[in-house]
């Protein structure tokens, strides 16, 4: 690669044409340069990019890719998706927070730690993308197990699933208020799941109003 090339601007229309993440390994060894001057110039990007800049840089299991600003994402949905994406309900961000630490695990697995059928948050998470099937757990039935994608990395903005706070830490943060002891050390993560919190990485994804067992969403009209 010449010397007097712009690295960061190269490597800018790269991602640009891609749409998808690219692994950083891969733009080294196609441009026969050092995976270190491919990451100095990402981290060049990154500063260019951020803030109120429309576009940013992410990073995800060693990859990179352009991605629209958060902050925008409304406006961008207005414009390019009359149909706006539906936000994940909060039955489907407590299943997604349990595959995220517990994974690969099962459906009923799931149902276990949130004593209530998981079924359609389920579905929904595998119809957004959020999980995949990982395989069959070595059980009777073979039941398939489950993990998060690499859209899940994205949406949430993780480079890595190590990424994720402690499981202790999320334990605290949506322990039940109502009749369990904060000292109570049980492995489960929501035993009444009608009165829970979300996890920080996960909040923002609902804007439901929940009405006894209804969960209506408040961005649709009725």
């Amino acid at each position: 690669m010449e010397e007097n090339v712009n690295l960061k601007e190269i490597i800018f229309s790269i991602l640009f044409v891609a749409g998808e993440g690219i692994e950083k390994s891969f733009i080294a060894e196609k441009l026969n340069i050092s995976e270190k001057k491919v990451e100095e110039a990402i981290e060049e990007l990154k500063k260019d990019y951020t803030g109120e800049k429309g576009i940013h840089i992410i990073s995800y299991k060693k990859k990179v890719q352009l991605a629209s600003n958060q902050a925008y994402a409304s406006y961008i949905s207005d414009v390019l998706n009359p149909i706006r994406e539906k936000h994940l309900t909060r039955a489907a961000l407590e299943t997604l927070a349990i595959i995220a630490y517990k994974q690969p695990i099962t459906r009923l697995d799931i149902e276990d730690i949130r004593k209530s059928s998981s079924d359609y948050a389920v579905q929904i998470l595998l119809d957004q993308n959020m999980i995949e099937v990982v395989g069959r757990k070595d059980a009777v039935g073979k039941p398939l197990l489950f993990g998060t994608t690499e859209t899940f990395l994205k949406r949430f903005n993780l480079e890595d699933i190590n990424n994720l706070p402690s499981y202790e830490d999320l334990l605290e943060r949506i322990r039940v208020i109502r009749d369990e002891p904060k000292e109570d050390k049980g492995d489960s993560l929501f035993n009444f799941p009608d009165k829970e919190e979300i996890p920080d990485f996960l909040k923002d994804e609902t804007d439901l109003v929940v009405e006894g067992d209804i969960e209506v969403n408040s961005s649709e009209p009725a």
